[in-house]
């Protein structure tokens, strides 16, 4: 480096280089002015420069100036491992990844080089390349234990674990006997674990084995040394041992359910699918009755039982279980139970057992059988519990009733206030269940929890004003958005952005679906840092999972949402495309002149404030951001220039963009109905028919009995049907790939698509939404036959499901289908008379239902107005008379609450 410059240079030269390593910027840019004034055109020199002013934020000098100083050496590695971090910095790793490949043609042993590129082999996932890198790396300088390391890691990386075992062999062979000194004993403890488990994922067992006992000693982790002995123990078919060494681990944390499974599997007592023989059943019980004398305060020898018991004996377990988390007022018991539901029959033992409590505190203030008197608040979390019971099996009357005695009971527990809210949400009040969860959140303001249950319902009921300003009470500062787009907080995205969307506001849905996207992408970036930081630090198992976990970050649930909700954006757009500037303007020259004038005034009115209010806002932000709470300046947050989304909306092509998140869904949630159905919709859009048939081939194969599928199968063929003869040679290629393939598809076989539809109403002829989805297709495969298609949907009877209920049936319809089928009549069919026929209908199924105007859903209107900006710091004002300043309500987007009794809301 700087090796053609004279002496005093080079040493300015080094002093750049060192001001880069230690971040002192400006003493580096002046070091470089000085070469450059006696060698104005030093490429290294140039390059250096450049960098410097990269980290400056300087990005567009920095680019040229490295550019240029590569034009004027070309042949120095400095330069190309220069332009290499440049882009590096910029996460351009492809081109960062050529870069260091040239740097490494003219100074092939460049240690710094290759460690930068192996760095970014691994974030890029070349694995094949992160091997050879490391191999180069360890040949250059054998005596470094990371090289070692790392060049392991990339065997197994690369799916060659048996090789990354004799690596790590090697480097132990390379190492005295009295090794590791104190201070070490733990990075070399965690190696030995890491080569364990390699030997063990490998087969390798009996090494393991032989391994683990050997080396016992120089483990520090004695936990995870336990758990990787049973691992083996257990795989080699050693199963006593095995559970002799997961009864240790019981005795340490009794609590731990993965330790009880392995007992189980370790006595052959344990089953995937929950089902077991009765002789199973019975050894089971023997098990945790032992288990119980042994443990008696661990609540998970309690609660595994419940999983498995049938019948009376299932009851007694129940009874006993909830006893003492009744007389102790556990909120989350419900919680803790609500798996049981879906094992068939026991919602109605539960709903038996708790009826049967509360009939006997009730009666003699004491549980069933047992002389004890219980104290006063055992009625009230009894009365929690059923409530929520009845909620979850959707007879909300019942639940409502519940719940109003307990509030009666006692009505200053918070929980009564946010369940009463949740059973409303669920009866389909979503303003009723706002206003309640704001309720909840006024009695205790430093609970955050509360404050962010109370913004979700916010958002539910399309509050997204208030939402917004009840969520800023906990952000740093008060820093408004952008403090919860910062924090990453996801579920705040997703719900706004739902809100948006429902709202037909598709610029501000897009803005916050974009941004869960983005959050992913960070993600995915910061695991950069870890590559070379856990091979020095020799976390290597945790890094390993990490790695894994990255693969698969793009299945995670709160990325599926936001690609699906940003996909339905654009096609939205694509639809119903927003209008141009330029259509706008034509339009407004068609106004008379005093009109137009009028218009353009307004419109210049509201640009004006709309730009003074960000600025103020920027400048508030900026001025709280500057200044931390030492007094220490700080990076000024950059400015968003599209805070609305108005740009997003305006793109050309918005099913283009749909398609970048259809790809990463179909790459990572290729089990999930819906990415086939976005799929379908999307490239029947585009009249893409064959990756239109790919997701109807997928569709059926995963639930052919799904109304959805059932309705994209039928569009699909009738839409092929109604195409002209293929003229060109694409054309006929096409047709004749579907003609191959339509033999595969069972439901075709020798019928029409009538046919198809017929029997697919015929099998579930008792379900509400697949005789809407076979209407519906009727419909469209029969137009005539519309008022037969609307019969067949007004016929459907909303039969009780199956099982005794104490207080009354169950319904099948859920509120949601309801909607649907009401959406359907509205827009599909295009009847208002049968869509009010239908809400009526629905509205004495949900009576508390807003939507569907249900008889106790709005008796009296309210306004809840949260006037935080002059109540106290998270305080709540009390609630002023309605009002009619459209101006006021619509700033806030929704806030009046339609309630059936406000008494019943409040404590006061």
């Amino acid at each position: 480096m700087g090796s053609s410059l004279p002496p005093k240079e080079a040493n300015l030269f080094k002093v750049i280089v060192k001001s880069y390593e230690t971040k002192q910027y400006k003493k580096g840019l002046k070091a470089a002015d000085s070469i450059l004034k006696k060698f104005p055109e030093h490429g290294e020199t140039l390059s250096m420069k450049g960098l410097t002013l990269n980290c400056m934020d300087r990005k567009s000098e920095a680019y040229e100036l490295v550019r240029r100083g590569l034009k004027n050496d070309l042949k120095s590695h400095v330069c190309w491992h220069v332009y290499g971090l440049l882009y590096r910095s910029d996460r351009e790793y492809r081109e960062a990844i050529k870069c260091y490949r040239n740097a490494l043609r003219i100074d092939p042993d460049n240690i710094e080089i290759l460690r930068d590129l192996s760095l970014l082999q691994a974030q890029m996932r070349d694995l094949s390349g992160f091997v050879e890198t490391r191999q180069q790396l360890l040949s250059l300088k054998p005596n470094h234990r990371m090289n070692w390391i790392g060049f392991a890691v990339a065997h197994h990386l690369n799916s060659n674990s048996s090789k990354a075992v004799e690596v790590l062999e090697a480097y132990e062979g390379t190492l005295e006997d009295d090794y590791p000194p104190d201070n070490e004993r733990y990075e070399h403890s965690e190696m030995l674990l890491y080569k364990i488990s390699l030997s063990e994922e490998c087969g390798m067992l009996d090494r393991a084995l032989e391994e683990m006992q050997k080396k016992e000693s120089k483990i520090v982790d004695k936990l995870s040394f336990k758990e990787q002995m049973a691992s083996v123990l257990f795989k080699l078919g050693r199963f006593d041992e095995s559970e002799s060494i997961y009864r240790s681990l019981l005795f340490m944390n009794p609590d731990n359910y993965k330790y009880f499974i392995a007992v189980q599997k370790c006595l052959g007592l344990y089953s995937d699918n929950g089902q077991y023989s009765a002789d199973d059943v019975e050894r089971l019980s023997a098990l945790y009755n032992s288990l119980k004398e042994k443990y008696a305060w661990s609540s998970a020898v309690k609660r595994i039982p419940l999983d498995f018991l049938e019948g009376e004996k299932f009851q007694e377990a129940a009874d006993s279980y909830v006893r003492p988390l009744l007389t102790k007022g556990v909120p989350s018991l419900f919680s803790d139970l609500s798996p049981l539901y879906e094992h068939p029959g026991k919602a109605n033992i539960l709903e038996q057992l708790f009826l049967k409590i509360e009939d006997s505190i009730r009666t003699s203030g004491c549980f069933p059988g047992s002389p004890q008197k219980e104290p006063p608040p055992t009625l009230l979390w009894t009365l929690f519990l059923i409530s929520q019971h009845y909620d979850r099996r959707g007879q909300y009357e019942i639940a409502l009733n519940k719940i109003n005695e307990a509030i009666s009971h006692t009505p200053t527990v918070i929980d009564l206030y946010s369940v009463k809210g949740k059973i409303l949400q669920h009866a389909g009040n979503f303003a009723a269940a706002a206003a309640l969860a704001d309720e909840a959140r006024s009695m205790d303001l430093a609970d955050r929890y509360l404050n962010s249950e109370c913004v979700m319902q916010m958002l539910q009921a399309d509050q997204v004003g208030l939402a917004e300003k009840t969520a800023v009470l906990f952000t740093k500062d008060g820093d408004q958005h952008n403090n919860l787009h910062d924090m990453q907080c996801m579920w705040y995205e997703l719900a706004s952005g739902e809100s948006y969307f429902r709202q037909g506001d598709l610029g501000r849905a897009l803005k916050n679906f974009l941004a869960v996207e983005k959050h992913y992408a960070d993600m995915t970036e910061d695991q950069f840092d870890f590559h070379s930081y856990c091979l020095r630090k020799m976390t290597l198992r945790a890094y390993v999972s990490m790695l894994k976990f990255q693969d698969r970050l793009h299945a995670h649930e709160y990325f599926h949402k936001a690609a699906a909700g940003a996909i339905r954006c654009y096609m939205k757009l694509h639809d119903s495309p927003t209008k141009s500037s330029t259509e706008e303007n034509d339009e407004i020259s068609k106004l008379p002149p005093a009109q137009r004038k009028k218009l353009r005034q307004k419109q210049k009115k509201a640009e004006a404030r709309a730009k003074r209010e960000a600025e103020e806002k920027q400048e508030d932000e900026t001025a709280s951001s500057n200044t931390s709470k030492s007094g220490k300046k700080q990076n000024a947050r950059p400015v968003d220039l599209d805070p609305h989304g108005e740009k997003l909306v305006q793109i050309e092509d918005p099913l283009a963009e749909a398609t970048k998140y259809l790809k990463l869904l179909q790459n990572n949630s290729s089990s999930s109905l819906e990415t086939h159905i976005l799929s379908f919709e999307l490239n029947m859009r585009k009249q893409k028919i064959l990756l239109a048939f790919q997701a109807v081939k997928q569709l059926i194969k995963l639930d052919e009995n799904n109304p959805d599928s059932h309705r994209c199968l039928i569009k699909f063929f009738h839409k092929i049907n109604s195409l002209p003869t293929p003229g060109t040679d694409s054309e006929k290629l096409i047709w004749n790939v579907l003609e191959a393939e339509r033999p595969d598809i069972r439901q075709l076989h020798g019928k029409s698509l009538i046919e198809v539809n017929r029997s697919f109403l015929e099998k579930h002829n008792a379900s509400l939404t697949h005789r809407a989805a076979a209407a519906e297709m009727m419909y469209l495969l029969e137009p005539d036959k519309k008022m037969e298609a609307i019969k067949l949907i007004e016929d459907s009877t909303n039969n009780a499901s199956s099982g005794n209920n104490v207080l009354g049936p169950v319904n099948e319809w859920q509120i949601q289908d309801c909607i649907d089928v009401h959406k359907l009549l509205e827009t599909v069919f295009g009847d208002q008379d049968v869509a009010n026929r239908w809400k009526t209908r629905c509205a004495e199924y949900f009576p508390y239902s807003t939507y569907f105007e249900g008889i106790k859903s709005a008796i009296a209107a309210y306004v809840v107005d949260h006037n935080l900006e002059n109540s106290p710091e998270n305080g709540i004002a009390p609630n002023p008379q309605l009002k009619s300043n459209e101006g006021e309500l619509g700033a806030l987007n929704g806030t009046v609450h339609i309630v059936d009794d406000l008494s019943s809301l409040s404590i006061r």
